[in-house]
This record gives structure tokens, sequence and C-alpha cells, in this order.
């Protein structure tokens, strides 16, 4: 019997995760300037941005100045900055939106920097003046998002399985496939594809896709969000004379697993002196903050995002 902590669970209940939207027209592209309704919206987080692009242009065509701009020219700005479309909303919210990690449901709650709740979340979308530095351009059949969405497949799977054999053998329609369920929130057909990429429970993976997103200062030298990854092995040994050994055993007494304290131990010491307890940030996925605990090969196989990759935002504490 199926429990509310079991794996299948865990990704059912991120799958069903969303984020309400409240989605305004670019001032500067509006006939009436300030007086637009807003589109609201309520997306899961594992969705896409651009997925919304059809429908809003359809909405605000009445009161675009330039009537002649197309869905695809769409693009969304948070506070000013542009946001990655190739990033799942979730991620996004998770970075931007300066919540506090939810402790119940899927709903954060605020962080007591202001008075007003961040949600919904409020966009800005534009149609025009492409950021060409920081984004790159969509076309009308979405095939950019559709490649950039494989491509991070391909990634997360030549890292689980030190080749990215099984993504190239999928056929065509399955290829496609895995991308549709992902745009349509279809998690019983993303199963059946994905479960084929990855390795049988009793094979560990050769290394977890996880990439750590460290936000920082906003800073003309330097961009404002950082990115930290490293191939990472599922198990590490107990001994540090071990270190330079290969681990190929999952049952090897000499081997323990890693975990997400290891894990930002390992990556980020500054940050977390501790492998065991938060003591200076936290590590939150899809709105939670992560058990130090919790080892990372199973973080992957249950919470990772569509595209096979488990994206961790670093929040500090205090």
């Amino acid at each position: 019997m199926e429990t509310q902590a079991s794996p299948v669970a865990i990704q059912r209940s991120i799958w069903d995760g969303r984020i309400p939207l409240e989605i305004v027209l670019a001032p500067s592209e509006s006939r009436t300037y300030d007086k637009t309704d807003p589109y609201l919206v309520s997306c899961h987080r594992v969705s896409y941005l651009p997925s919304l692009l059809p429908r809003l242009r359809a909405f605000f065509s009445t009161s675009l100045i330039e009537p002649s701009s197309q869905h695809h020219e769409g693009w969304f700005t948070f506070e000013g900055v542009p946001l990655k479309w190739h990033y799942p909303i979730g991620l996004l919210f998770d970075l931007y939106a300066g919540a506090e990690p939810a402790t119940r449901s899927n709903t954060p709650n605020p962080d007591g920097q202001d008075d007003e709740s961040p949600l919904p979340w409020r966009l800005t979308i534009h149609f025009s003046g492409w950021p060409v530095e920081d984004l790159v351009r969509l076309d009308p059949d979405g095939m950019v998002m559709n490649d950039a969405f494989i491509n991070s497949v391909k990634e997360a799977d030549f890292l689980r399985n030190g080749t990215a054999k099984g993504i190239m053998s999928l056929s065509k329609e399955d290829s496609s496939g895995l991308w549709k369920a992902v745009e349509n929130v279809d998690l019983p057909s993303f199963q059946r594809i994905s479960n084929t990429l990855l390795p049988p429970l009793s094979q560990p993976f050769r290394n977890v896709p996880v990439r750590i997103f460290l936000p920082l200062p906003p800073d003309e030298d330097s961009p404002s969000l950082k990115v930290v990854q490293t191939p990472i092995p599922p198990f590490i040994p107990t001994s540090s004379i071990q270190a330079s050994q290969s681990i190929s055993a999952r049952s090897s007494p000499s081997t323990q697993p890693q975990t997400v304290g290891s894990v930002l131990h390992m990556l980020l010491p500054n940050l977390f002196p501790s492998r065991r307890t938060p003591v200076l940030a936290k590590p939150v996925l899809h709105g939670a903050v992560l058990p130090m605990s919790a080892p990372i090969e199973e973080v992957v196989r249950c919470s990772a995002y569509g595209d096979g990759w488990v994206y961790v935002v670093v929040r500090m504490m205090g």
C-alpha cells in the first residue's frame, strides 16, 4: 500500500504543485499604460513560462501598442530581471520570489521582509525589446524550447549512466513525447518514458545530476546568480584514505550514501560547515527545505524536475 512518504507519492505531489501568477503587460507596451487588466493563472511548478505565451498574446492583443508582435516574441521579467525561460517555473519562483520555504502543502509563507505575501507571484510580460544578452530567442513552433529541454535531459542522462545512449536511443515519438508530457503536466506519460532512462534501483547512478543555485547581490561586474555544478557520486568512502578509489558496489561496507548535507559541505563549505545541520543557509527544492540527511540519489530519483535535474536553491538564514 502506498504511503504518503513513498517515492511515487512524493513525485505525484511535486507534479501537482502549483504557483498562482499575476501577469501584467509592460506599461511601455500598453495603449492604456497601467490600466490593463492582469492575467491570472495557476501554473504547475514543473512547467515552463513559454507555454503561457500564446494565451498571453491573445489576452493582451487589444492593449498592445505593437499589434504585429508574435507570441514567441514574449519574455518575462520580475522586478526588472529577465527570467530564464529554460528554467522551470518552480525553480524561478524559489530563486526570485523572496519567500520562506513551505512547511506545509505547496504554498510558501512570507519571509517577514515586507508586509505583502509573495503570492500571487507578480510578473511582467513584454512583447518587444528582446534582451539578446540575457535570453536566447524563441521560435513560433516551440522547437527552441523543445531542443533546450531535450539537451538538458541528455546532460542528466549522461551523468546518471556515463553515457547518453538512453535518451539517444529513444524513438522520435518518445523523445518528443517526453517534452509533451512535461508541457501538458501528464505524469503517467512522463513516467512511462522517463523510467526507461533511469538505472534500476540495484544499480547506483554513476553521478547524480544536481545543480545548486546561489543568489548573489546585484553587482555591475558580476551576475546576480551563481550556479555550482560538479560530478557527484552517489556514494562516498567512509575513510578519507579511500577518497580516490572508485565506488561501484551499492552495499560495500567501505562506502556510505552521499547525502544532501555532504554534497553541500563539499561544494559550499563556508555556507554549510556542518553536514548534518543548516547553520548559515538552507537548501530549498520545490518550495520546501531539503533534509540534510536525505540520500542525494534518492532525492534525484523522486524529486527531479522533468529534465532529470535536481535544482537546489540556497537560501540564507537569519
